[in-house]
């Protein structure tokens, strides 16, 4: 049986342009524009980098977007032509990334198979999203990528290895070698190296991750029967993957079988073990723009009181003004506190407007909630133990459920992976 996960072509920014090359996830800062002209400034006379080949979710509707693609796909040609990258065949990176409290997240890059992932609604892929795949947000990363040259990945895919047989086993070995990356990155990111896996070493990743998938293990570790195996689930990126698996689609229905064979059925991913120690699951806060906060309290107060669920209270906290409520659900419907609030939030848009936005830490919310008209909800953390389990039985959890660390913790662009 295929298990979706491969060893591939990867490239590497060289040693003298990598520092400048790597920058964080477009969907990050997205309220904090100034974070992005830091950026732009410190890029600025850099020969090749990644802030040129993506589109901050910061700029959405503030730049000229089909001029932006294709300055994105020439500077992705310009970085092929000229001497930017080194490139490693048939390859997997093994990865640690020191985040600035310490701690050490450990993670696997290669190419995962779009053959075995639907985001669908009830899907039971190999490969599956946790979030719900919101198919309006689709369109912008579809046009980026269907005529780019190359991907630059921020995609992080979990595994549930609780006896971690797949990662952790690679570390040793790879270490012991000369990393092919070893830097700082910029923005407070923390430090990250990459070391290529050996040939014996990615046989046994391979083996470990097709243990994994053994249906009957797979049933036995979540007291579970007559459910397909979820192997892989999306960690980071949904909608980025997403969007590959639509432009591969596209090419199938052109071309048919032929597309099989084709470069951008895969996707350059790293792959996580949920269980790592160092992998920590943040909630992702709301913030709510342009609203009445005084009608905000009183909808949301009608709604609380109409939820006639069975499970346990769920509380949030409510900023605006500079002032704090704590908002209890007695009776919620959902099983997570994020599915409720998310719930109430889209009725509450679509009858009296406002715009979401979803944000990181705690000191952010704060900040935006004292804006007038602006009101900030801080949740709880989801157990990341639960997440296999919860999708698995429930299908996708709502949209932004959960964070894998901070915004300044998420992935960089830095492999990338030939698509044309």
């Amino acid at each position: 049986m295929e298990i979706g996960f491969l060893p591939g072509e990867i490239l590497i920014p060289k040693k003298e342009l990598i520092q400048n090359f790597a920058v964080v996830a477009c969907d990050q800062f997205t309220s904090q524009p100034e974070y992005w002209r830091r950026v732009e400034c410190r890029t600025r006379d850099a020969k090749a980098t990644a802030y040129r080949m993506i589109f901050p979710e910061a700029d959405l509707g503030k730049v000229d977007f089909a001029s932006k693609i294709q300055e994105i796909n020439h500077a992705m040609e310009q970085s092929l032509k000229e001497d930017v990258y080194d490139v490693y065949p048939d390859a997997m990176i093994y990865v640690e990334r020191t985040l600035l409290n310490g701690s050490v997240r450990r993670g696997l890059v290669g190419l995962l198979d779009l053959e075995q992932y639907d985001y669908r609604p009830g899907s039971e892929s190999l490969i599956r999203a946790t979030e719900k795949t919101v198919e309006e947000r689709l369109p912008p990363r579809i046009q980026i990528r269907e005529n780019a040259p190359l991907e630059l990945p921020h995609i992080l895919i979990l595994i549930d290895d609780p006896e971690k047989t797949v990662i952790e086993p690679v570390s040793k070995a790879a270490v012991s070698e000369k990393p092919v990356y070893d830097f700082d990155l910029m923005e407070q990111g923390g430090h990250i190296s990459g070391f290529l896996v050996s040939k014996s070493q990615q046989t046994q990743v391979l083996d470990a991750l097709s243990r994994l998938e053994e249906p009957k293990a797979f049933r036995q570790k979540y007291g579970i029967s007559q459910k397909a195996v979820l192997l892989f689930a999306v960690g980071d990126g949904n909608h980025s993957l997403a969007a590959a698996k639509a432009v591969y689609q596209q090419k199938k229905e052109q071309l048919g079988e032929e597309a099989l064979s084709l470069p951008c059925r895969y996707a350059l991913v790293e792959i996580e073990n949920v269980r790592d120690d160092a992998l920590v699951f943040e909630p992702i806060h709301r913030v709510v723009f342009n609203v009445d906060p005084d009608r905000f309290c009183k909808e949301l107060t009608a709604f609380c009181k109409t939820q006639k669920g069975e499970g346990a209270p769920q509380r949030f906290t409510l900023l605006f003004g500079g002032t704090s409520k704590e908002i209890t659900i007695p009776h919620p419907e959902l099983t997570l506190t994020v599915g409720s609030v998310q719930r109430f939030l889209d009725a509450y848009t679509k009858a009296y407007g406002g715009e979401i936005d979803y944000v990181h830490g705690e000191e952010v919310v704060s900040a935006l909630s004292q804006k007038p008209g602006t009101v900030g909800i801080l949740l709880p953390a989801m157990e990341k133990g639960d997440l296999f389990k919860t999708v698995i039985a429930e299908g996708a959890l709502p949209r932004k459920t959960f964070s894998m660390g901070e915004a300044s913790e998420k992935r960089y662009y830095l492999e990338c992976h030939k698509i044309k």
